[in-house]
């Protein structure tokens, strides 16, 4: 009988796996978290500790969803929303956004060119949850965040963008009402302190338009 409705595989800044319109403008995965075929019945929050943002199309292929002993696709807003959760981009399908952050990596925390399994698990260590299942957040300067980082304000996610915060809201997976963004005090960051650090270094994340300025809508795809 067929399935109606969203699937549960829509990611948010918290990293939440959710069922909810709108597809977004990236794929990606975090290895098998379904179980079954075409049964969209999520078990699990990962497998392994690659957290990849890929192109929603890629030379042609074709992946059937909900295949038994195949990744999980997942669906991301914006690119911003998948720094948030903890994702990084592919390096397969979207290689010119993979060198580019890891460029970066190295701007940001210094030494040589890391392979994409020493940032997975420094991101990996970053992203994990408590044992009531809630991520760290991190207290940052309001002034030291750059375009693209998650905040959680008023017990909401909101992104920076520009001099203002967009609420991202889950029931429809997009954005919101905006505000303006606050210029004293500090911050509670969703997005992982490697992250941040990473488009404090220059790497342009792609923002939905509806958050965005105009002039970074676009981005590393």
């Amino acid at each position: 009988m067929p399935v109606s409705g969203p699937a549960r595989n829509r990611v948010t800044p918290l990293g939440d796996i959710i069922a909810a319109p709108g597809r977004g403008a990236w794929t990606g995965n975090r290895g098998r978290l379904h179980e079954g075929t075409g049964s969209r019945d999520i078990v699990r929050d990962h497998r392994g500790k690659t957290w990849l943002i890929c192109a929603l199309s890629f030379k042609g292929r074709h992946s059937p969803q909900w295949q038994p002993d195949h990744y999980t696709h997942l669906f991301f807003l914006d690119e911003a929303v998948g720094f948030a959760a903890g994702h990084r981009p592919c390096a397969e399908c979207r290689r010119s956004a993979f060198v580019a952050y890891r460029d970066a990596w190295v701007a940001a925390h210094g030494g040589q060119r890391p392979y994409a399994r020493e940032m997975d698990s420094w991101l990996h260590a970053e992203r994990l949850r408590d044992r009531h299942g809630h991520r760290a957040l991190t207290a940052m300067p309001w002034a030291d965040l750059p375009d693209g980082v998650f905040v959680l304000a008023d017990q909401d996610p909101a992104v920076v963008a520009g001099d203002q915060l967009t609420r991202y809201d889950r029931v429809s997976n997009a954005y919101g009402e905006r505000r303006p963004r606050p210029r004293d005090g500090t911050a509670a960051v969703i997005t992982p302190p490697a992250a941040v650090a990473l488009l404090r270094a220059g790497y342009h994340v792609q923002i939905d338009y509806a958050a965005a300025d105009s002039h970074r809508s676009g981005g590393a795809a």
